[in-house]
Formats: C-alpha cells, sequence, structure tokens
C-alpha cells in the first residue's frame, strides 16, 4: 500500500492495522521534492494525421497529506453536483477500513491541494464527507467535497477527470498521474488478477501494469489514465517490493484455483468502472442502485 512512511504509521495506529507501510517518503506533500516528471506526450500530429492520444497532464488531480487523488465525475454528472475526489481506501484519514468493513456517509474536511496542468498547487479543497470508503473487494475512499464541478471551474479553469464506464482492456496504454509526487508514469495494463491479496485484505479484478510503472510511496490514490480516452479506468493501490508472499507491501497474485503468483516490482491498480453505477441524481451515493456491485455496509 502506497503511502509515505510517516503519515501511514500514524493512520496504522489508528486504525490497529499493525503493519508497516511502503516507501519512506517525505511526508507533507508541501515539502515532498520534485523528480523528473514523465510528462505525455501530446501526440503532436502531422498535418495529415489526427493526434493519437489524448494529452495527459495532472489538470485535476489533487495532493493528500499522505496520498494522491483526483477530481472525478460520472459519465452523467451535471456541473452543479458536488463535486468528489477519489483516492484509496488505505488512504483514509481514520486509518485502513477493516476487511469487510464500508464506510459511507461519514464527516470529514479534509483538504486536497487541487494542481493545475502544470503540476503546480492553485487551490485547496475541502471534503464535507467521506461519501464512500472500503478495502475490501477494491481499494477506495469517495470524498464529497463543498464545492461544484462548476464553482471549481469557474475559480480555477479546472475541470474533473470523468470515470469510465466499462471494464479496462488490456494492452491499453495509461499514465499514472501523482498529485503527491507531481510525478506521471507511463506504461500498459499487462493484465488483470483475479485476486489481489495483500495481509488480511483482498481485492477483486485488480489491474496489473507492466515494469515501466515503477510507482512508489505516496503515489497511492492516483488516477489511472487512458491514454486513448483521457477517461480514468482504475486507481493506483499498491506493489510488490521485497518478493514476499501475500504480505503487506508484497502482495500476490491468486487465481481462480488457487495457485499463488508473487511478482517482486510489479504494481497494481484497482478498477472503477463499477463506481459509476453506484452514484445518480446529484452525486449522490446509492448502492441499492441497478448495476451497483460495491461492497455494502
Amino acid at each position: 500500500m502506497r503511502k509515505p512512511l510517516v503519515a501511514a504509521l500514524f493512520a496504522l495506529v489508528i486504525a490497529g492495522a499493525g503493519a508497516a507501510p511502503a516507501v519512506a517518503a517525505p511526508a507533507p506533500d508541501r515539502a515532498a521534492p520534485s523528480p523528473v516528471q514523465e510528462q505525455a506526450s501530446a501526440g503532436k500530429a502531422s498535418p495529415d494525421r489526427a493526434p493519437a492520444v489524448q494529452a495527459v497532464d495532472f489538470a485535476g488531480t489533487v495532493s493528500l497529506s499522505n496520498c494522491s487523488g483526483s477530481v472525478v465525475r460520472m459519465p452523467a454528472s451535471e456541473d452543479d453536483d458536488p463535486a468528489l475526489v477519489l483516492s484509496n481506501g488505505h488512504c483514509l484519514e481514520t486509518g485502513f477500513p477493516e476487511p469487510g468493513e464500508v464506510i459511507v456517509d461519514q464527516a470529514s474536511s479534509r483538504s486536497f491541494g487541487l494542481l493545475n496542468s502544470a503540476g503546480t498547487r492553485v487551490a485547496t479543497l475541502r471534503a464535507g464527507k467521506v461519501a464512500y470508503s472500503t478495502m475490501t473487494d477494491t481499494d477506495i475512499t469517495i470524498y464529497q467535497l463543498t464545492r461544484t464541478y462548476a464553482q471549481i471551474k469557474s475559480s480555477y479553469g479546472i475541470s474533473a477527470l470523468t470515470l469510465s464506464d466499462t471494464h479496462p482492456v488490456a494492452g491499453t496504454a495509461i499514465k499514472v498521474v501523482s498529485g503527491y509526487w507531481k510525478r506521471i508514469y507511463s506504461c500498459n495494463i499487462d493484465g488483470f488478477v483475479y485476486r489481489l491479496k495483500e495481509g488480511d485484505w483482498t481485492w477483486k479484478d485488480s489491474v496489473r501494469y507492466t515494469s515501466a510503472c515503477n510507482t512508489i510511496g505516496g503515489t497511492s490514490g492516483s488516477p489511472v489514465v487512458d491514454n486513448s480516452t483521457g477517461k480514468v479506468v482504475a486507481v493506483n493501490n499498491t506493489g510488490n517490493e521485497d518478493g514476499g508472499r501475500c504480505t503487506v507491501n508484497n502482495p500476490c497474485e491468486v487465481d481462480a484455483n488457487g495457485t499463488v503468483t508473487v511478482r517482486q516490482g510489479i504494481n497494481y491498480a484497482e478498477e472503477t468502472y463499477q463506481i459509476v453505477p453506484c452514484f445518480g441524481l446529484d452525486n449522490k451515493l446509492d448502492l441499492s442502485r441497478s448495476g451497483c456491485t460495491l461492497p455494502k455496509p
């Protein structure tokens, strides 16, 4: 689970998870260094050919105190809906949700640093509540903000990223965009994992990256963006660091027959298409909506 050391230890003390975090890194995002950015190609075209990819940059991503995230919308969200921020379940400020635990409508005043296309922090956004959080089957936290999409766009000229409503495809070129580190990783979707097990938690149908996405602590919660559509298809969450077998910071792959595979140095994300059916009018969470398969409390 890709959280910087100091913040992760604090969260673990609260949650009582008793596990060590992934990679040591300075905790405050304002103090984090700026590595050379792997900026996405803008797909410059010859006069007779259209661009092959969308330009993927930092606009709409956010930095948290211990993780990354992004302002997101559903395909049917309206401009006057309260905006949402997507990050990981293990980035929740009150600690890791326990296996089987689902949190909905929990009060929160957490702040987020909103980034522009160049990765410059241009505003502080604030949550009104945690709309949804879990580490069961997936690893997501969705915050509802105190501002609408239209208010954010009007004030800062920044639009939300749109969640794809379809399952991602193996071989797709992607970018993992970290607001914490102001860094973009480029690779492809290598495939999908029937079950990804890390410590006490198990995630279903996870995304496996090719090795070029060597994400580190602080990249947890980063949006995974499809180069061709510009839509979010997953949220970055973990990687096997030491070759350990199914332990914290060393997730293992388990297939439908129970066979365990360990891939040291390989990193993973959780799909996000299944979030879309669970939010209805006014961006309200409704876990009873048709097609919603997210775990329920």
